[in-house]
């Protein structure tokens, strides 16, 4: 069978919250609903996905649907209006069903569970949906390509427009609800930045167990290998140990050259001693994601080569977090790191001095996406590229470079506020070519933690892995 079993009762919230959370959430939505000239909000969860046959992906629900309603089964939506009435559309109960797929809540119980004024069977949206949407200014969705809403609501304010004679009125007005919900995501509560810690110690203990197991793999057989897979395992089994529900993302564990391929993927191939290997991976725990990396040597010890690229990543990172603070612009960090990132490879001559000039000459021309091509964070929490706008809301475009160094007009970076959690992820990929010095060639180094923004910093909350090279010597050293 491809359903786990259920418990014998409804389980309730899985976000490991106190339900009081999300009728406050919801309330939030609706004020800013108000201001925004009202209307009706509708946010659907995520479908279940077939993966062939009929076996079906892992259920994982629309963030967003959870962070307002805590509610993890599939097949709900969530409608709000102006006023603040809200209620669920859920999957009616079903006996047969649920000795094949688990406990529903039902529609019965789903008010008093979920805090919501009333439910629906979902069988019925079309028609319950009719009835909230008549006379409503505006209805509200989250414009996601894909997700399907946006046809039923074509079918919704057609049906009541051919009604117009009978003194029915359309919404006037179909507006995007995920800006919306971006803002109230991207500011993390008390609680919220709780669940992320935990994930984030989860996951640097995991990572620090596939550090162990590398380090004991080569011990014991000083000339052999050890496949990527073999580490991803160790990864998967302490997430889960843990009580994560899995991974946030697919995890990247890269041996030797394969660390120079941004998104690579674990796969079987071979890490040797003397190689590094590179690991981006974090769990989901309770609906929220955690993201590191890591980068350490099979063997336990850095060759003179890799602590030299290393330490050029890690003081960028340091760079990075020290600029991240209230106040600070989002691009501040990507700057700082840039910079470092770029006199470091003038300093080992990964740059040529004397073709590209000095560190602002060589910035300018963008010399450094040789080595470096791409950001140093973006946001973490419910998505491991989480919702909330990089740009400033309400500043007027200014001159300023992109990414590929061009000049463009465009507004200028965000200003940072407590609450906020980015990553921070410098690293540096050194492919064969002509004019790099060989010593450095197929060396991938990433380093990335998880950044809550305080009241007058920020509080890297993923350091429960050593990410200090002598650190992490030590620690594959005294591994069993």
């Amino acid at each position: 069978m491809h359903h786990a079993a259920a418990d014998a009762a409804w389980p309730g919230y899985s976000s490991g919250m106190d339900s009081s959370v999300y009728p406050a959430r919801r309330a939030r939505l609706a004020a800013a609903l108000r201001a925004a000239g009202g209307g009706v909000a509708v946010i659907p969860t995520a479908p279940e996905r077939n993966r062939n046959s009929d076996n079906d992906h892992p259920y994982r629900h629309d963030s967003s649907f959870h962070h307002l309603t805590g509610f993890d089964e599939p097949g709900a939506w969530l409608v709000l209006n102006a006023s603040g009435a809200c209620a669920i559309g859920c999957r009616a109960k079903n006996p047969e069903m649920e000795i094949w797929e688990g406990v529903r809540l039902g529609v019965d119980a789903a008010p008093a569970a979920l805090g919501v004024d009333s439910a629906f069977d979902i069988e019925t949206l079309d028609a319950f949906m009719l009835e909230w949407l008549a006379g409503a200014p505006a209805v509200w969705f989250p414009f996601q390509p894909g997700a399907g809403v946006a046809p039923r609501i074509d079918g919704w304010l057609a049906t009541l427009r051919s009604r117009a004679r009978s003194g029915v009125e359309a919404p006037a007005a179909v507006r995007d609800l995920a800006p919306l919900l971006a803002e109230m995501r991207v500011r993390k509560d008390a609680a919220e930045l709780a669940t992320m810690r935990r994930a984030a110690q989860i996951s640097a203990d995991a990572h620090a167990r596939a550090m162990r197991f590398s380090a004991a793999r080569f011990r014991a057989a000083p000339d052999g290998t050890v496949r990527e897979y073999e580490i991803e395992a160790e990864l998967l089994h302490e997430f889960r140990r843990r009580g994560a529900q899995s991974p946030a993302y697919p995890s990247i564990v890269a041996a030797g050259a394969n660390a120079c391929v941004l998104h690579y993927a674990a796969s079987d191939a071979e890490l040797r001693a003397g190689e590094l290997c590179l690991i981006d991976a974090g769990c989901e725990l309770d609906g929220y994601a955690s993201d590191i990396t890591r980068t350490f040597p099979a063997d336990g010890r850095f060759t003179p080569a890799q602590r030299e690229l290393y330490d050029i990543v890690l003081a960028a990172q340091r760079a990075a977090a020290a600029v991240t603070r209230p106040g600070a612009r989002h691009l501040d960090a990507h700057h700082a790191a840039v910079r470092v990132l770029t006199q470091g490879m003038l300093d080992s001559g990964l740059l040529d001095r004397d073709a590209v000039g000095g560190v602002d000459d060589a910035i300018a021309a963008t010399a450094y996406r040789q080595f470096y091509m791409h950001g140093t964070g973006h946001w973490l929490g419910r998505d491991v590229h989480d919702v909330g706008e990089y740009l400033s809301l309400g500043e007027a475009p200014v001159e300023r470079l992109d990414g590929a160094g061009r000049t463009i007009h465009a507004k200028p970076s965000r200003v940072l506020e407590a609450g906020m959690v980015v990553t921070l992820e410098p690293g540096l990929y050194v492919r064969p070519a002509l004019g790099v010095p060989e010593r450095f060639w197929h060396i991938g180094i990433r380093i990335e933690d998880d950044a809550v923004v305080t009241d007058t910093g920020c509080e890297l909350i993923s350091r429960g892995v050593p990410v200090e090279a002598g650190e992490i010597e030590a620690l594959m050293r005294d591994a069993a």
